[in-house]
C-alpha cells in the first residue's frame, strides 16, 4: 500500500446533533437518505475532495457506527479518519475535535454532516482561501428571501438584504487563530465563524453551492432523497429533457370562523372553511399537484400542522413557496389545471381573476374549472369544497 503523506489540512465534521426537529428515530448523522445515512454522504464528499485528517465528532456511544461509515467512504484511506465523542453543544463538540488534531495541521474546516451533499469544490474553494488571506473563510450563498423585521407577529419593517448572504459550512481558519478564539471564547455562538469573529478575527467569504443546504427538517429530508434519486438533476448536470405529471386534490368544509377565501380570493358573503391556514382548498390542491410532479411529497410535508409559521397562511403564500421548492429542485412548473366542485360561490363571473391570482402567485399559467356536481355527495349539498389539480414541471433550463 503507498504511503499516504500527513495533510496539513483537518476537516471536524460535526454529527453529534440529536436531530429533535428531523424525527428521523436517530441522531440526525445517522439517518438514512437513500441507502446510505446523512454521515456517509457527508464523508463521500470529504474523500472526493483535496487530502485531509477527518476528524469525526458523533453522540457518545456511536464512535463504532461512524467507524464504519469512515471505512465505507475512505476505504484504504481509513488511516486519515479519527472519531471522537462530542458535547452538550456544538461548541464543545468543535472544540472536542480540535483536540484530536494532529500536529503537522494548520488549516481547520468545519462542517455540518447535516450539508451532506456539498460538492468537494466547496471544500477546494475554502482551503484555497484560508491559505491566501489567512482570514477565517465561509462559503455563502445570497440571501433571496424578503425579509421583515417582526415584533409580537406585526411586521414592523423591511429589512435590505442586498448586504445580507446565508452562511453555510465547511468553515476554514487558519488553526492557531481557531484554536486562540476557542480558547477565549466565553459564550456559544451559532456558528465557528461568529466565534472567530468575536476573537477579532477577520472572516472572508467564497462562493457556496445550492446543493450544500441543511438537512434540518423532514422536509429537507425528503429534498435530499429526491435529489439522490437516480435521473433526478443535479445542479450542474444537464436537465433531463421529460416533463412530469403530478395530481392533487384538496377539501374542507364549511364553517370556518374567517370570511371565504378560495382560488386566492376573497369571497364577501360567503361561509368561510375551516382548515389549519385559510382553508383554500384551490391553492392546496394545486400545491399537491406541483410537489407531486417533483417528487417532493405532498402538502403536510412542507406545510403541515407542525409548522405553525404557516397557521392562517393564505393560498398565495403557499404557492410562491411550492414555486421555490420545486425551483431548488432543480424544476420549472410548466402550467396547472384545476377543477372546482362546489355549489357556492359561483365561479363564472371571476374566474379570470382567480386564474391571474393563482398564475401570478405561483409562477405560471394556471386555468381553473367549475362544477356543481349535479347535487350529489358532500360538494352538492353545500358542505363543502372540493378541488382536484393536474400540474405539469419540466427540467429548469
Amino acid at each position: 500500500m503507498d504511503l499516504i503523506p500527513v495533510p496539513r489540512v483537518a476537516v471536524i465534521v460535526v454529527a453529534a446533533g440529536s436531530g429533535t426537529r428531523l424525527a428521523g428515530g436517530a441522531p440526525k448523522a445517522f439517518v438514512g437518505i437513500d441507502g446510505s445515512s446523512i454521515l456517509r454522504h457527508a464523508l463521500d464528499g470529504i474523500a472526493a475532495a483535496p487530502p485531509a485528517q477527518v476528524v469525526i465528532v458523533v453522540p457518545s456511544g456511536r464512535e463504532g457506527d461512524a467507524g464504519a461509515e469512515a471505512l465505507s467512504a475512505f476505504g484504504d484511506r481509513n488511516e486519515l479518519v479519527t472519531v471522537v465523542a462530542g458535547g452538550a453543544t456544538r461548541q464543545q463538540s468543535v472544540a472536542a475535535g480540535l483536540a484530536a488534531l494532529w500536529a503537522d495541521v494548520d488549516t481547520v474546516l468545519v462542517h455540518d454532516a447535516a450539508r451532506a451533499l456539498t460538492p468537494p469544490a466547496v471544500f477546494a474553494r475554502v482551503i484555497d482561501e484560508v491559505r491566501r488571506s489567512g482570514a477565517g473563510v465561509i462559503p455563502m450563498r445570497p440571501v433571496v428571501d424578503t425579509l421583515k423585521r417582526v415584533a409580537d407577529a406585526v411586521v414592523t419593517e423591511a429589512v435590505d438584504r442586498t448586504a445580507l448572504v446565508a452562511a453555510q459550512t465547511p468553515q476554514g481558519f487558519p488553526r492557531a487563530a481557531l484554536e486562540d478564539a476557542y480558547a477565549r471564547a466565553g459564550a456559544e455562538h451559532t456558528d465557528d465563524a461568529a466565534l472567530f469573529a468575536a476573537a477579532g478575527h477577520e472572516v472572508r467569504t467564497v462562493d457556496g453551492d445550492d446543493l450544500s443546504f441543511k438537512i434540518t427538517t423532514p422536509a429537507d429530508l425528503d429534498r435530499a432523497r429526491h435529489l439522490l434519486r437516480p435521473g433526478a438533476p443535479a445542479a450542474s448536470a444537464a436537465p433531463l429533457a421529460l416533463p412530469r405529471v403530478g395530481t392533487g386534490t384538496d377539501v374542507h368544509a364549511f364553517g370556518g370562523d374567517a370570511p371565504l377565501r378560495l382560488a386566492g380570493l376573497a369571497w364577501p358573503g360567503e361561509p368561510g372553511l375551516r382548515g389549519h391556514s385559510d382553508g383554500d382548498a384551490v391553492a392546496h390542491a394545486i400545491v399537491d399537484a406541483v410537489l407531486s410532479a417533483a417528487g417532493l411529497g405532498d402538502i403536510g410535508t412542507h406545510f403541515g400542522v407542525d409548522r405553525p409559521e404557516f397557521a392562517g397562511a393564505t393560498g398565495e403564500v403557499f404557492l410562491r413557496r411550492t414555486a421555490e421548492l420545486v425551483a431548488e429542485a432543480g424544476f420549472a412548473v410548466g402550467n396547472v389545471s384545476v377543477q372546482v366542485q362546489a355549489n357556492r360561490p359561483r365561479f363564472a363571473a371571476r374566474r379570470a381573476e382567480a386564474e391571474a391570482v393563482l398564475s401570478a402567485a405561483l409562477g405560471a399559467p394556471v386555468s381553473v374549472a367549475a362544477t356543481t356536481t349535479d347535487g350529489l355527495g358532500f360538494t352538492g349539498a353545500g358542505e363543502g369544497v372540493s378541488a382536484t389539480a393536474v400540474a405539469l414541471v419540466h427540467p429548469a433550463r
